[in-house]
């Protein structure tokens, strides 16, 4: 026992005694480590992120997008009769159709007619369920309704961004220009994750659309389908419904798909960077082979007189490799907390919730120790086979 703890005595002072020497050896276990806990800890609470997202919007979503071959011009449309028609399909419980129009100015007050000329707000003629379809929430106030479509009545409906930028007020009466034309705000929409443009955007009826910017028809750009079941077999179908067995269909897709074939890109770009990390572990235990098979030249003299001590091969050997293990222990210790302050900081901007997992932490810190180790072979065996004689000459 007593023997052992000189030998710790003595490795720790060979790692004190050239302190810069042993922080450039453990930077190599430091950045490897970090860059794999990093890597894998915000993948990890991108993912974690986006399945709260998932959660929150549903996977039965279904956007339609009118195809070139629906409409003439640039702005092709589907047919407003289509509507009912996708209504009908089975699993289908809510359809709403949207446009967005061009070449109109949204003011909120007067005078400010050239800053949103230059920066226009979106408008978008809407059917009356979208809120329901979407499943948003009103922030205030309520969404458009069967008497405004009915009657024309010039009211509009603002998304969540637009109204902070406006300065709205829950229920204050607010008038708002559209080319000129006063329109009332009626409610405001709450944020839209899968389209964060709507919270920017200004809402009508077709009705309104049809005869203020004289729209030919009230048929959509775009609709929006909510499929709590079969969702692919439904998106499959729309195309057809839409176009009545025609081959100008309309194009479907499920946008929460698009989030996970992210999430497949996110896992790929992980490995890729494990493999990286891996890279800067086997590159820092070469440095450690190469640094401490120099040091054992540098301290030929103190082996040469340990050995004439009376110390044997095997002690030299063991304080060489416990000293490439305290560079392996510190560094993967160091790795892991420097890994996990990014995961941290990542976290914190993009607002993710923290996915680090600590056995993870553990287990890449046991992999330094043991690249470590075995970078130490070499250079405690080198330093096992110098003979006294021998040291002298080195020395």
């Amino acid at each position: 026992m007593r023997r052992f703890r000189e030998l710790v005595g003595v490795a720790i002072s060979g790692l004190t005694a050239r302190k810069i020497r042993t922080a450039l050896i453990m930077l190599g276990p430091i950045l490897g480590v970090a860059a794999i806990v990093a890597a894998i800890g915000i993948n990890e609470s991108s993912k974690g992120h986006l399945k709260a997202k998932l959660q929150e919007l549903g996977t039965d979503l279904i956007v339609v997008n009118a195809s070139t071959g629906m409409g003439f011009g640039q702005d092709p449309v589907i047919e407003a009769a289509a509507v009912s028609r996708v209504s009908r399909l089975p699993d289908v419980t809510a359809v709403t159709g949207t446009r967005q129009l061009s070449d109109i100015v949204t003011v909120p007050f007067e005078g400010a007619e050239d800053y949103y000329r230059a920066f226009p707000v979106p408008v978008i003629a809407s059917g009356l369920s979208l809120p329901k379809t979407l499943e948003v929430p009103m922030v205030s106030g309520r969404f458009l309704n069967d008497y405004d479509r009915d009657s024309g009545a010039r009211v509009a409906v603002i998304g969540r961004d637009l109204a902070d930028e406006y300065g709205y007020l829950a229920g204050e009466p607010r008038t708002i220009l559209l080319n000129g034309l006063e329109y009332g705000v009626v409610g405001v929409l709450d944020w839209v994750l899968l389209e964060p443009s709507m919270d920017s955007a200004v809402f009508v009826t077709f009705t309104s659309a049809v005869e203020d910017w004289e729209l030919d028809e009230p048929d959509p750009s775009r609709l929006y389908v909510r499929a709590p079941t079969h969702t692919s077999l439904v998106a499959a179908e729309i195309p057809t419904v839409v176009s009545l067995g025609g081959p100008d269909g309309a194009n479907a897709s499920v946008p929460t798909d698009l989030l996970d074939a992210q999430s497949q890109v996110d896992e790929s770009l992980n490995n890729l960077t494990k493999m990286m990390g891996g890279l800067a572990l086997v590159v820092g235990g070469v440095g450690i082979a190469n640094v401490m098979s120099i040091s054992v030249i540098q301290r030929s003299s103190e082996i040469g007189i340990r050995r004439a001590l009376g110390h044997n091969r095997g002690t030299i050997a063991v304080q060489f490799l416990f000293e490439a293990l305290v560079v392996g222990v510190f560094g993967g210790v160091l790795g892991a907390l420097v890994g996990a302050g990014v995961v941290w900081g990542v976290a914190e901007q993009r607002g993710y919730t923290m996915v680090l997992s600590v056995a993870g932490l553990v287990a890449w810190a046991l992999v330094s120790v043991g690249v470590a180790v075995v970078a130490g072979l070499y250079p405690s065996s080198k330093a096992a086979r110098l003979e006294p004689l021998e040291t002298l000459r080195l020395g």
